[in-house]
């Protein structure tokens, strides 16, 4: 994002923290995703919230009169903060919007201690999803009822996975926003993973990593990023090196862990 949406997203930012605390985080995901859907499919709306060259009072008096008894006080509020602010692009709003509902989604998870879960669940359902011919081609058809992919998501991890997990699952299939199923899942793990501020690296590994190696990797890799860092295992026999480590565009393959290994073992001895 360019500098005013950026310093848009800082403003908005602090109205979504408090709304948090006063109102029920998953309501609120709910009404924020619906907030970025309406937003979405109406483009003189949209337009007209985004403008930069409008009073940031008439877009919001604008916003609130349209979510008025649609949504939460909580929710209108958030919305209205960010409609008043000046934009780079409308799709920023929008992104801010759907950022915020995926945060809120999440906020169960976090204050009971299991974001790591709903990270995992999230990334291993894409996962099944990517090895399964049948089931990639039913949930990232664009053509499909989104309703019916929506059902076959309730199927597969209602009762299996926390809700916070079947709601994201659910709204990637729902309102994919332009993206396929996977980027859309990535995005939102992407999103639980700043909401933390550490990393997360897609370690794709010959045989199984005990415990202990994990926890060794992940040291190692925080000591490097100087950030936590959740590691998310693919087997794969055929990964060149016998590891293949992945943090966002960067990739570190089985000989460079090596020698950093090997340095480090030499540096303690």
């Amino acid at each position: 994002m360019r500098g005013s949406s950026r310093a848009a997203v800082i403003e908005g930012r602090q109205s979504f923290e408090t709304a948090l605390m006063s109102g029920d985080p998953a309501v609120m995901a709910d009404e924020l995703f619906a907030v970025t859907g309406l937003l979405d499919d109406n483009a003189t709306l949209r337009r007209s919230v985004a403008d930069p060259s409008r009073e940031g009072r008439d877009k919001s008096e604008l916003i609130t009169r349209l979510l008025d008894g649609k949504v939460s006080k909580q929710a209108s509020d958030v919305v209205s903060v960010l409609v008043a602010q000046r934009w780079a692009r409308e799709r920023d709003l929008t992104d801010t919007i759907e950022r915020f509902a995926v945060e809120a989604s999440l906020k169960g998870a976090e204050a009971g201690g299991a974001l790591d879960q709903v990270e995992d669940e999230l990334f291993r359902f894409e996962r099944v999803v990517a090895g399964n011919p049948e089931l990639r081609d039913a949930l990232g058809n664009r053509l499909g009822d989104a309703g019916g992919k929506a059902e076959l998501v309730n199927t597969l991890l209602q009762g299996k996975t926390r809700p916070e997990t079947v709601r994201l699952a659910r709204q990637s299939v729902l309102a994919p926003r332009g993206r396929r199923f996977d980027a859309t899942i990535e995005a939102y793990l992407d999103i639980a993973g700043e909401r933390r501020q550490q990393l997360t690296a897609v370690v794709t590994t010959a045989v199984d990593l005990t415990q202990e190696q994990r926890t060794r990797l992940s040291d190692a890799l925080q000591k490097i990023y100087s950030k936590p860092v959740l590691l998310q295992i693919i087997d794969d026999e055929d990964v060149i090196g016998g590891i293949r480590v992945q943090i966002g565009d960067e990739v570190v393959d089985g000989t460079i862990l090596r020698r950093l290994d090997e340095a480090k073992r030499h540096l303690a001895g």
